[in-house]
């Protein structure tokens, strides 16, 4: 194995063990590990109840009834080491708030800097730790004379601003359930969404600026208002006009007003639900997922203090909108006592250094993005370091897709050779990652570093039998605290089990393809309902997507392998986005398949290569590879994907074309 592994890029500091949290935590609760992540990692899933209670220790979480003794019990309350997936108890009897925890402060002095927020529709805003907690407490107050209280919806539409952050500590102090959507989202999306939690209360803002030009929402709010008759009061935020004024709404400032009542925090059992998540719902309604308070607070502090190494004095930044997990991900950063940098606007504008620029004005320690923003900045010959101060910059979170090696050594020649470049990958529905990096190892190219502590992931074969060292299946056998609740309305758990654990029998499946070498490091590469099986060479789709948008010229594609019964080669189809002030020619179609024979291998060079306006992509930025692949066989374009779920919901015009003239 050693001889064929990736270059290293990075390597930690001789005292990471002792200097980082996550070694400093190893020397308190599991000191036989000092120096060996993977017997960390072993003693984290093989021992649950042992880690997660230290996990609880270490970074001093709180309930009302002092601290807990078991913190992973089977159906019938009994200590478990590995219980089931779905009879699993977290924390039994706990009782605890996720907003107490954050606004506790957590190491910081109370006149210190928690929020630091930039957009482009307005002046940016900053926060001290007691003026947050002002907010929340007059935000709280205003809910509470409203009639919200636990277990009550409270639905956002909402940009990443501080006034979102105000709204939704806010709910969650009360114990009522939050819920959000981003301004971008259609009608239809938000709808589909909401429609089956019924909020009693909708938050929107009356529109914004993107790339420079306002979007005005106030007819997509109208629209949601009107569909959803279980809303009882409406909140308007003027964001794109701050004199903004509707009937039959309250405006921010009034539901803000100040207060003399003081902020109290409902103790809720660590299952209650914190927030509702939502899948992409390519081919159906969204599914409603429901996290909990206690779940994502244990979660969270372990994946931001231990492999972040976040705490403070740090200011954590992570691109994002409040329709992505990835937003709920950042907002836990005050959990370790990290200030968090918010951002609202297009990362693009007026160009792709905008975010750079951003980094260096607000001395972000902890920069985070998507896997295709930096390799679009690669892709554009950026030069980060040679223009903006980054020297405080100590980590690089990359995630949404899988980064390629490209990727990796762009970060290390272009931005910085000093931060550890992590790259994460994990999803909505354990809002979290489960796959990422720690302080004390070292980063090589094209590599995720390890596996999560407390979260065992593991590579199936077709017959559900763990492999190492080769593609498989990405599968997690034990519980983890930020598994889902449920589904909102799945009262029998029906959908949920059937959407994770009937492929393999009580194990949950991800749906992605990931390699698992020895020493724990791991690949992914695509997901595992989309691969390209071509005569037996079995290829994930990011690997595919890394070769051909390397080439100049191409902007964006997608890839679909149409099998054949007998079990050949079938056919393999891709589709093309020329960039801009480029055309999609036998000259650049040839450099494409030029660069997959080479780089690849001579069977995924693509039988057609055609031309289309751009990449159907969800509202989180995933392209549709199967809907598309749906679609060309034969199902009809409604069926095969929502529009609602569309990021630009005429992007599948063309692929819907291109299967009629096929016949």
């Amino acid at each position: 194995m050693g001889a064929n592994r990736p270059e290293v890029l990075w390597r930690p500091s001789a005292d990471a063990w002792e200097s980082s949290r996550l070694g400093q935590f190893a020397h308190q609760h599991a000191p036989g590990t000092v120096g060996d992540y993977q017997a960390l990692w072993r003693w984290s899933v093989d021992d649950p109840n042992s880690f997660w209670l230290a996990t609880w220790d270490f970074f001093g979480l709180s309930s009302p009834d002092g601290n807990p003794s078991v913190a992973l019990a089977d159906a019938t309350g009994e200590v478990t080491d590995a219980g089931g997936n779905l009879s699993t108890r977290w924390f039994p009897g706990v009782y605890l708030n996720y907003a107490e925890h954050i606004l506790r402060g957590n190491g910081l002095a109370d006149d210190a800097l928690i929020v630091i927020a930039e957009s482009e529709t307005r002046a940016p805003v900053s926060m001290t730790l007691t003026e947050l907690r002002t907010q929340v407490a007059q935000c709280a107050a205003g809910l509470r004379r409203l009639g919200i209280g636990p277990g009550d919806r409270v639905a956002a539409y909402l940009p990443n601003v501080p006034e979102t952050l105000v709204a939704f500590l806010a709910t969650a102090s009360l114990g009522a359930v939050w819920s959000s959507c981003a301004p971008e989202f259609g009608t239809r999306s938000v709808v589909d969404r909401w429609s089956q939690i019924e909020p009693t209360m909708l938050l929107a803002v009356d529109g914004y600026v993107y790339g420079g030009k306002p979007i005005n929402r106030t007819g997509e709010v109208a629209s949601i208002r009107a569909a959803l008759p279980s809303v009882e009061h409406t909140v308007l935020l003027g964001y794109l006009d701050p004199a903004a004024e509707w009937d039959d709404t309250i405006g921010w400032d009034e539901l803000c007003a100040t207060t003399n009542e003081l902020l109290t925090f409902e103790a809720v059992p660590f299952d209650h639900p914190l927030y509702v998540l939502y899948s992409s719902g390519t081919t159906g309604l969204p599914k409603p997922i429901v996290h909990g308070h206690g779940g994502i607070l244990v979660e969270h502090v372990k994946a931001l203090g231990l492999h972040l190494d976040l705490g403070p004095g740090d200011r954590f930044f992570w691109f994002s909108t409040t329709g992505w997990m990835m937003w709920n991900f950042l907002v836990s950063g005050p959990l370790v006592g990290a200030a968090i940098v918010m951002y609202d606007g297009n990362p693009g504008h007026p160009n792709l250094g905008a975010l750079w620029a951003l980094a260096d004005r607000t001395s972000v320690t902890y920069f985070g993005v998507s896997a295709p923003f930096l390799m679009a900045c690669r892709k554009e010959g950026l030069n980060p370091s040679s223009e903006h101060d980054l020297g405080a910059i100590r980590g690089i979170g990359s995630t949404g897709a899988p980064l390629p090696p490209g990727g990796f050594r762009w970060v290390y020649e272009s931005v910085d050779p000093r931060p550890q470049l992590q790259s994460v990958s994990g999803g909505t529905d354990v809002c979290t990652a489960f796959v990422g990096h720690a302080p004390v190892l070292p980063v090589r190219a094209g590599e995720i570093g390890c596996r999560m502590l407390g979260c065992k992931v593991e590579a199936y074969d077709q017959q559900g039998t763990p492999v190492v060292g080769e593609q498989g299946e990405l599968v997690i056998t034990a519980p983890m605290p930020s598994m889902p609740v449920g589904f909102w309305g799945d009262d029998d758990g029906s959908r949920y089990r059937a959407a994770y654990f009937e492929h393999f029998p009580g194990v949950w499946r991800h749906g992605d393809w990931i390699t698992v070498h020895e020493d724990g490091t791991c690949v992914i590469t695509g997901r595992s309902d989309a691969t390209l099986n071509r005569g037996g060479v079995r290829l994930g789709t990011s690997e595919f997507y890394a070769v051909v948008e390397s080439v100049d010229g191409v902007a964006d594609s997608l890839v679909v392998h149409l099998e054949d019964e007998e079990g050949s080669m079938g056919e393999l189809l891709l589709f093309v986005a020329a960039a801009e002030g480029r055309v999609v020619d036998n000259e650049l179609i040839d450099a494409v398949t030029r660069r997959l024979r080479e780089d690849l291998s001579p069977r995924h060079v693509p039988d057609r290569v055609i031309r289309v306006p751009a990449v159907p992509r969800t509202l989180s930025g995933k392209k549709l590879e199967v809907p598309v692949k749906r679609i060309l066989t034969g199902t009809d374009p409604n069926q095969a994907a929502s529009a609602g779920a569309l990021a630009d919901p005429h992007a599948l015009d063309a692929y819907v074309e291109y299967a009629r003239s096929r016949g």
